[in-house]
Parts: structure tokens; sequence; C-alpha cells
């Protein structure tokens, strides 16, 4: 299997347990965030498809954590009571311990890159899932806690990059 056959399985892998987590979740707001996450990881696998059959391809913008803010404040607007199963919270630390592998390998192909285009892709991709990890740990501490995250729900903790 070589790199980009590795990384498509990884981010196929990635689709499919978000879209697990969707349906588990028992919460439209996290359930919309969960499916958003897991376009990305479609997006991802594409942008690796392409990347095996070509050297011109290009990682699109993101708009992940936008939208993802967006979600938050309709759930603080619709909601005024948070029931959440709290094993869930190992669901989700086992999606952000994925999403820090994922970081950690498009950093070392990155490096062994053969061009700058590649090696570009692979950091940008890099950045992004850095992102999923940090909005995992928001949705994490949202779910622990959610009256007083919602409180302080401002979002100062979550870099743009």
């Amino acid at each position: 299997m070589n790199i980009f056959e590795f990384g498509m399985q990884m981010e196929k892998d990635g689709e499919a347990y978000y879209r697990e987590l969707a349906g588990k979740c028992g919460n439209r707001g996290l359930e919309t965030i969960f499916t958003m996450l897991a376009d990305s990881e479609v997006k991802h696998f594409n942008t690796l498809k392409e990347m095996a059959g070509t050297e011109g391809s290009s990682l699109p913008g993101s708009t992940l954590l936008a939208d993802v803010k967006n979600v938050f404040v309709e759930m603080r607007e619709q909601e005024k009571e948070f029931d959440f199963d709290i094993s869930q919270i190992d669901l989700y630390r086992k999606a952000q311990e994925l999403e820090k592998k994922s970081e950690a390998f498009y950093r070392e192909r990155s490096s062994a890159a053969e061009n700058q285009s590649q090696k570009e892709i692979f950091e940008a991709m890099a950045t992004e899932e850095k992102q999923h990890a940090a909005l995992l740990e928001n949705l994490i501490d949202f779910v622990s806690r959610p009256a007083t995250w919602l409180e302080n729900a401002e979002w100062h903790n979550m870099e743009e990059y």
C-alpha cells in the first residue's frame, strides 16, 4: 500500500467513525458537527486521490470552524438544558486521538514530500487535522459541563489556522 492509499484509507475510516458518532449522539447540533467532520474527511480523501493521480492538486478551503461556531450558537439559543451520555466522551476522545495521529502522519509526509506542491498540501491537511482535534477538545468540554461551557463559549481558545 502506498502513502496515498494509506492516507485515503485513514480518511475513509475517519469519515465512517464520524458518521457513526453522528448517528449515536442523540443531539441534533452534535450530529451536525460530526457530519461536518465526516464531510471534511471526504474532502481530504478526494485530495489524496487527486494527488495520487496528478501533480496539480490542491486542498479546498475549509469553513468548518466557522460553521461549527454557528452550530454551537444555534444550540445555545434553542435548548435550555443539555443531557448528554457521559460515556460518549470516550468516543470523542478516541476521535481526538485519531485526529492527532492524522496530523502527525501528514506532518511526516510533508517532510518526505517529493515536491513543494505535495509538501504544502500535506501541511494544510495536518493543520486541518489539528483544528479537528481542537474542536473535539471543545466538544468534550461542552459535553462534560455544558452550562459552564456555554456561559464562556467565546471560542477564545480556538486558534484560527
